[in-house]
């Protein structure tokens, strides 16, 4: 019975069946996502203790609480832009390129769409506080504008894979940098969700 097993097991069948390693670029992009994920918290972490800090009001008084209808659309624009993703990184593991270039381009769209909302939403801000006006606006700057590089990070990544697919770079069994153009843009769109709460909604509550 043990020698069938062993027999089984080291079957070329099985042994097929195991699964890949993980690539050295897979564990890159995990490890800077990681290191990213790091500084968001420690910034996230940063606004909470400084606000409990200061006690109420918060914001200070000469700073309105932050108005939730613009944030609240960049949200709708930016989560399900990693839908297209997605589909795209499917698309391509069944060799199929031109789903490959229409979901990249479409959350390139939408990215693009985030990033226009930001700089509406910063023009509006700007008036009535700027980055030294006091800590609340010092952070504020801060982690939606480092969430903004993020953003404009990726695109250039998702804009360069596109390219490569337009030049046929990419195929069934070739597509490892998609799927790490798609991890770092799920990192993106997750840490806006924290940002979200933390910078936005927690104002509220």
């Amino acid at each position: 019975m043990t020698g069938k097993l062993f027999t089984e097991s080291t079957a070329p069948e099985a042994l097929a069946a195991e699964p890949a390693p993980r690539s050295t670029g897979w564990w890159g992009m995990v490890g800077f996502v990681t290191t990213e994920a790091a500084l968001f918290a420690v910034l996230l972490g940063t606004f909470f203790y400084l606000r409990f800090q200061h006690g109420e009001p918060w914001p200070p008084r000469e700073i309105e609480r932050p108005q939730l209808t613009v944030p609240l659309i960049m949200t709708a624009v930016l989560l399900p832009s990693s839908l297209p993703v997605v589909w795209a990184e499917r698309g391509i593991r069944r060799g199929q390129r031109w789903r490959l270039r229409l979901g990249l381009a479409a959350t390139i769209v939408m990215g693009l769409t985030f990033l226009s909302l930001q700089v509406m939403e910063y023009q509006t801000k700007l008036r009535e506080f700027t980055f030294t006006t006091d800590v609340f606006g010092s952070l504020f700057y801060a982690i939606t504008g480092f969430h903004g590089l993020h953003v404009a990070v990726g695109l250039l990544i998702l804009s360069w894979v596109l390219a490569a697919s337009l030049r046929g770079s990419f195929s069934s069994h070739k597509h490892e940098r998609v799927s790490l153009a798609a991890i770092y843009w799920h990192f993106v769109d997750l840490v806006w969700v924290a940002i979200l709460f933390t910078v936005y909604l927690s104002q509220h509550l």
